[in-house]
């Protein structure tokens, strides 16, 4: 592989201009598609086979038009009256007709005229329910409850709420343009004496829009290392420009899936920027940080200015280049495609989980992924052979941070001389400070999305807020039990149907039960439950297990059966499901990840620690988010929330890619100096010294990259942007930095032990380059026999 590497990168840095259009093309004609054919993302989470959902769709089978409640193009208007008025003051009332008026004739809805004022609508509400329910001999107490818990005015008559369906067959088919011309309906009055707000699956979507905030953020951090690391603003801007068109054609390629799929959630394409722009800017660097080591070696000189570099470069010829490129591409392009493979991996496993969304989010990151390789690969020895000898112009003025090839000891060396004096020190140091911050994992609560995890101050989250204050927290979290009594007689049903509504009133957490709807024949009914608290409180999901706790015993006292669906069960059901995968797919990653370093690294105890590292560092960020986010550590967070439910196991198949690549790019070196004849101790220290300044630029980089994503607003990409930066912050800093090379020193020469009948089976994967040592003597003796050739 190092070898066919070494002719692409040579020929692309020689015949740059194909390579240069050909990505502009694709970039050009992808964006251009996207524009042309892209639909709106999804925001939908079901996954199929989880009780709830069987459920939902066997109502569906039941009640033919009944919508999926995760998916239906609905949303809420939540009112309130100005202080001291109440929605029955005709002033107010007048507002609110007013306003809904304007809703009605943007003609967007379906069945505009059912849209009326919330105190008209429960005054229509009580006079359809209360004779019914008398004359089925309902009590009055019981008569009230059920009215107020379907009821949209409040018990005190201030706030109402008002249900819209929009004209479309699902959340995501409703254009931007037909539900801005609703909000810009309702923010003019929310501006005047009524407070007016809204959420649902319609309007949630809306407050979900992303910013390209956190990218230029992290882009100008990352341009201020790459500044620091080459000294050029030319070299620096190299990386920046191969990873902004990488993540351009992965975003636009997402965009475009939407046109073919409606798979492709709402944080696809922003958790896809965040993974393929850190590596991209990563893998750039290393490729053009070795680059920049081949020209100095053809320099003939380690410990060159960049003023006296830049001057040497400007004569020497392009051939000459052109092999330090292709050695750059040959030696790091090849630890990129494993460290990029190792990514790759580790998100695709994901679709073993069988989780749709989760699937379509991982695959979409892992193909922006593989396009930040390719790019890297391709494009960018391109785009610095179009620059030619004027690669590291535009010196930074100041003094040079000392390279590896110099003789002067860096600052990798002196740490790493520190660890290697007390290595058992440094290993207890950092093990016992990744545990100590890992403690807080153990009270982990994970939830899904909804408008209660949205940023306080949106629309969705005030909307959210107001009705669980007017109404209590469980009008936001109902329920529907579907009771089927088919195989009982019809003559019993009716008793059925009242035995259940009385055991779910008699579960712990329930405000209230009551008859929904029936079918036309009465074998089939929905009992709406309302919880006492509201969608993200653990105790709702304790309700939730009671009520269904108690199916078996119903289904043999009566002969009906039942089952719970609605919003708040598919995301417990769904949270629950993400947390029973969660430790197997550790551990897949875990064994996945020794197995691939054992090719690398031709090693038992390397790999082993490696994934022992990787664990320890990903425990340590489960407790720092925890703490923070979760409990509200520090006051950093002021609205702690229970962590999104598919953030660990992203968090893992990210990181242990990320992890990976630093371990590669950082031991590698060391195991070439061993195999060179070096003793294991001094193999480690010059490895370091080689690795430590460009593993720390990449992981200030990345930590950069990620951290600069908390800017946004939604809840996910804040909290996995914290996640992901944390986790490199310890992978890179505390376990590849500390815990590693401290580990690497007690092992000394056992560190390389590797069985002899395994060493005989086992594939020889040439990450360092070795096969291009002759093929580099002798195009150096080919390049100095012709050196009379000029610099083009």
């Amino acid at each position: 592989m190092a070898k066919f590497l070494y002719k692409l990168g040579s020929t692309a840095y020689r015949k740059k201009w194909p390579f240069l259009a050909f990505w502009l093309i694709i970039l050009i004609g992808i964006t251009t598609l996207a524009g042309l054919y892209a639909k709106p993302t999804s925001s939908s989470f079901s996954i199929p086979g989880l009780d709830s959902v069987t459920t939902m769709e066997k109502m569906q089978e039941r009640f033919p038009g009944e919508d999926d409640a995760t998916s239906a193009p609905t949303g809420s208007v939540v009112i309130q009256a100005p202080e001291g008025t109440t929605l029955k003051d005709p002033e107010v009332q007048a507002d609110v007709n007013a306003m809904l008026e304007e809703v009605r004739a943007t003609g967007v809805l379906q069945d505009p005229e059912t849209l009326v004022d919330p105190v008209m609508a429960a005054q229509g509400l009580a006079a359809q329910m209360t004779p019914a329910l008398e004359a089925q001999g309902v009590p009055a107490e019981k008569i009230a409850a059920d009215l107020e818990s379907v009821s949209p005015l409040s018990p005190d008559e201030t706030t109402g709420i008002i249900s819209m369906t929009f004209d479309a067959a699902t959340a995501q088919d409703v254009i931007a343009e037909d539900r801005e011309k609703v909000t810009s309906i309702l923010d003019s009055y929310n501006d005047g004496d009524l407070k007016v707000v809204y959420n649902g699956n319609v309007f949630g979507a809306a407050a979900t829009s992303l910013n390209m905030t956190s990218e230029l953020i992290g882009l100008l951090v990352a341009a201020v290392v790459l500044i620091v690391t080459f000294g050029s603003f030319i070299a620096a801007g190299m990386p920046l420009i191969s990873a902004v068109v990488g993540v351009g054609i992965g975003i636009m390629g997402i965009q475009l899936a939407t046109a073919f799929t409606d798979s492709v959630n709402e944080m696809t394409p922003t958790l896809a920027s965040m993974i393929g722009l850190a590596v991209g800017i990563d893998y750039a660097l290393f490729i053009v940080s070795r680059f920049r080591n081949e020209l100095i070696i053809q320099t003939g000189s380690n410990d060159l200015e960049p003023k006296e570099l830049a001057q040497r470069l400007r004569t020497m010829p392009l051939e000459t280049r052109a092999h330090a490129m292709g050695m750059a591409v040959g030696t790091a392009g090849s630890a990129v495609v494993f460290a990029g493979t190792t990514v790759l991996i580790a998100l695709v496993a994901l679709s073993i989980i069988n989780i749709p969304f989760l699937t379509v989010m991982a695959i979409a990151a892992a193909i922006t992924v593989a396009i930040a390789v390719l790019i890297a690969l391709t494009f960018l020895p391109a785009l610095l052979g179009m620059l030619g000898t004027r690669i590291f112009a535009a010196r930074v003025p100041g003094p040079r941070v000392p390279d590896p090839e110099d003789e002067k000891p860096t600052m990798g060396l002196k740490w790493v001389r520190l660890i290697r004096k007390m290595p058992v020190a440094y290993l207890l140091l950092g093990v016992i400070m990744l545990g100590l911050i890992a403690i807080p994992a153990t009270n982990m609560r994970l939830a899904m999305p909804t408008d209660g995890t949205s940023a306080l101050g949106t629309a969705p989250r005030t909307a959210y807020d107001m009705t669980a204050d007017a109404f209590g927290p469980g009008r936001n979290a109902p329920m529907i039990a579907l009771v089927d009594a088919s195989a009982v007689p019809a003559e019993e049903r009716p008793v059925v149907y009242g035995q259940a509504v009385e055991q779910f009133l008699n579960t712990d957490g329930v405000k209230n039960a009551q008859i929904a709807q029936t079918t036309e024949n009465f074998d089939t009914a929905q009992i709406l439950i309302t919880p006492e608290f509201d969608a993200i409180d653990e105790r709702t999901s304790d309700t939730l297990a009671a009520l269904r706790a108690e199916a078996d015993t119903f289904a043999d006292d009566t002969g009906a059966t039942y089952g719970i669906t609605g919003v708040t069960p598919i995301y417990d059901d769904i949270s629950d499901r993400l947390a029973e995968v969660l430790v197997p797919y550790v551990l897949i990653v875990l064994v996945l990840a020794f197995f691939v370093l054992l090719l690398v690294f031709r090693s038992i105890w390397v790999p082993l620690i490696a994934a022992l590292g990787f664990g320890l560092s990903v425990v340590a960020t489960f407790g720092a988010t925890v703490a923070i986010f979760q409990e509200g550590a520090f006051g950093i967070i002021d609205d702690p929330q229970p962590l999104l439910s598919f953030l660990p196991i992203m968090l893992i198949g990210l990181v242990f890619g990320l992890a990976m690549d630093y371990q590669i790019f950082l031991v590698t070196r060391m195991r070439e100096g061993f195999t060179k004849g070096k003793t294991a101790g001094n193999a480690t220290s010059n490895g370091f010294k080689h690795g430590a300044r460009v593993v720390t630029a990449a992981a200030l980089i990345m930590v950069s990259v990620f951290a600069a994503f908390m800017a946004q607003d939604m809840a996910f990409i804040k909290t996995m942007g914290f996640a992901l930066a944390v986790a490199v912050f310890f992978d890179a800093f505390v376990v590849r930095m500390m815990i590693i090379p401290a580990t690497m020193f007690l092992l000394d020469d056992k560190a390389w032990w590797l069985p002899k009948w395994l060493d005989k089976i086992l594939p020889n994967v040439d990450v360092e380059g070795e096969g291009l040592v002759e093929l580099n003597e002798d195009r150096t003796k080919e390049l100095k026999e012709n050196a009379g050739v000029g610099a083009s």
